[in-house]
């Protein structure tokens, strides 16, 4: 029996993922969860410690296990090369420039980037290896799984195989848009039959994903740490600068429907002299009219690339993945700026999701016959991560009168009632989410009426930049009559403009825009949560709650029961509900 091991060995947000022999994903998670590291920058994504839990739970005694990993073969060799030569060695990198070159990023910084690369390519897989010989201590034992050797995908095409393979289409046009990839930063994929198309593939430094990163850093945030997301919540309270725009347009042209970028030279004096013009008052805030500027740059090129993909590969379903498929508050407006009448963006799109495209591209190759996963496990779920045990709460019942055990209805009551009267809470529930993105099972959840809530919530548990907006979940037979031009987005992977007359309603979860990042949520795909909203509903008439992922700011989503007991003791959280367990800051009457 043939199980795949799919591991995602970019530089930042590794991941792993386990498929079966049918293709079924059995556990994906990003290596930051357990690691409780945020974005574990250089990180194996296969820990041994980690690995060893995982392949007793999911892998078969005998089975064989294939490496799959989501850089291409020619580009590991061209690496090992480079590496071989001296080029990642400290004096060499050093030697480069620390000027903008065309990639938009510092030239030695890209050095670096590149033979951190490497080093993760040369680990990758050492994690399980050390999991399987620790099985057998040294004493010539059978380990559980015979390693069956080691497979390398390129990493559009990983993308392109996760994000197909697992959307509700089959048949649909995939564009990939990151920071890079082995020849550019995009590329085009099609998938007819089963079968995924390489349609064409960018070529080039230039990357609108290091753009948007350039942005984030002339703004006055850090798109090392991943704050592109600081760029999308504040760009609403900006204005469209016409110098700006002018300043960014620059640093590319269209010609002939295709994306040019600027030389080095152009992108060194475009960045100066925004810098000079740049408020010394900018701060932690940001600087709310670049934010806005370039967001309104990304959408222009953007709208290059899927003009692009419609014209090479016209289809009703389009398909966003890399990491610029994160980018919400385009996404909920493509569909109106293109042909394209359907769009699937996965719970995952950025580099953590490639785990599961390098697996399923590992089995594709051993089976010509399988064409995806099968119609009822698609779309794919996103709850393939751990599960938590409520063991720390059993222990503290014996002596914290305040942790009770009332089961999934009681749990779910007593939340509604605390989110009603005005309450935060911490909801822990079932496997964690693949993806950066909390969906109601790893949340902080308030009540979306009071126009305090977003304010009290910054102040009491996440501690983050007042001008980032909080997600509203509904329940999705009720989003019609909440937003305009309402489609299902159950990844949170998109924002729609809330409806006029309602907005007053919900003020916590608007935005400064009008509009709100939202999450459909239905009884099939998360029936704890579902019922927890219905159940809020009933006491409030809004079928609607705010949605947080359950972590302090720079922290990662939590990973453990005592994780979210830490926080409940440490933040202003009146009540955490771990399975059917709840605890409130204040004893039962």
């Amino acid at each position: 029996m043939r199980h795949y091991l799919g591991l995602a060995t970019t530089f930042h947000d590794p991941a792993l993922a386990l498929v079966g022999p049918d293709g079924a994903v059995l556990f994906a998670e990003a290596a930051e969860r357990y690691l409780q590291y945020k974005r574990a920058p250089n990180c194996e994504p296969d820990p041994g410690t980690r690995m060893a839990g995982l392949l007793g739970r999911y892998v078969p005694e005998g089975s064989e296990l294939v490496v799959a990993s989501s850089w291409g073969e020619q580009f590991s060799d061209f690496l090992k090369g480079q590496a071989a030569s001296g080029a990642f060695d400290l004096t060499a990198l050093a030697a480069h420039p620390s000027t903008l070159n065309r990639s938009f990023v510092p030239e030695r910084a890209e050095r670096v980037f590149i033979a951190d690369l490497h080093a993760m390519q040369a680990r990758a897989g050492y994690g399980t290896m050390l999991a399987l010989d620790n099985e057998t201590r040294g004493f010539g034992g059978k380990p559980r799984a015979a390693i069956a050797g080691q497979r390398r995908y390129a990493h559009h095409l990983s993308h392109a195989a996760y994000a197909l393979w697992g959307s509700p289409f089959e048949a649909a046009t995939a564009l990939i848009v990151d920071g890079m990839g082995e020849t550019g930063a995009a590329a085009i994929y099609r998938l007819k039959d089963g079968r995924i198309e390489e349609v064409r593939r960018h070529r080039g430094r230039g990357s609108v994903g290091f753009l948007y990163g350039l942005v984030t850093d002339l703004a006055g945030f850090d798109q090392i740490k991943g704050e592109e997301w600081k760029i999308m919540g504040l760009s609403p309270y900006g204005r469209t600068d016409p110098a700006l725009m002018d300043l960014l347009r620059r640093l590319f042209s269209v010609e002939g429907g295709r994306l040019r970028f600027a030389e080095a030279e152009t992108v060194q004096a475009v960045a100066a002299e925004v810098l000079a013009r740049r408020p010394d008052d900018v701060g932690e805030q940001g600087w709310a009219d670049l934010a806005r500027c370039g967001q309104d740059i990304f959408c222009e090129l953007m709208d290059v690339l899927v003009a692009e993909a419609w014209a090479l590969a016209p289809s009703e379903n389009l398909v966003i993945a890399g990491g610029c498929g994160l980018n919400s508050s385009y996404n909920g407006r493509v569909l109106g700026r293109s042909g394209f009448r359907r769009l699937h963006v996965p719970s995952a799109p950025a580099d953590d999701g490639n785990a599961i495209g390098a697996a399923w591209l590992a089995l594709a190759e051993d089976d010509p016959d399988w064409k995806g996963p099968a119609a009822q496990a698609r779309p794919l779920t996103p709850y393939l991560g751990s599960a938590v045990s409520t063991e720390p709460l059993e222990r503290m019942a014996a002596w914290e009168p305040r942790a009770r055990r009332l089961g999934h209805e009681g749990v779910t009551r007593e939340a509604a009632r605390i989110l009603a009267e005005g309450g935060l809470v911490g909801w822990v529930q079932g496997r964690a989410e693949f993806g950066p993105r909390a969906l109601g099972n790893r949340s902080i959840l308030a009540d979306p009426r009071p126009a305090h809530a977003k304010d009290s919530l910054n102040a009491k548990v996440k501690y983050r930049e007042a001008f980032r907006p909080f997600a509203p979940s509904i329940l999705a037979e009720a989003g019609p009559d909440w937003f305009e031009d309402y489609s299902d987005s159950p990844y949170m992977e998109r924002t729609l403009v809330w409806r006029e007359a309602v907005r007053a309603r919900v003020p916590a979860v608007v935005h400064a825009d009008g509009t709100g990042r939202l999450q459909s949520v239905t009884a099939e795909r998360n029936p704890r949560y579902a019922a927890l909203i219905a159940a809020f509903a009933e006491r409030s008439g809004v079928p609607i709650l705010l949605n947080t992922s359950f972590n302090v700011m720079g922290k990662p989503i939590l990973h453990t029961a005592e994780d979210a007991i830490l926080m409940f003791f440490t933040t202003g959280l009146d009540a955490i509900v771990v399975e059917d367990w709840i605890m409130t800051k204040t004893a039962p009457a």
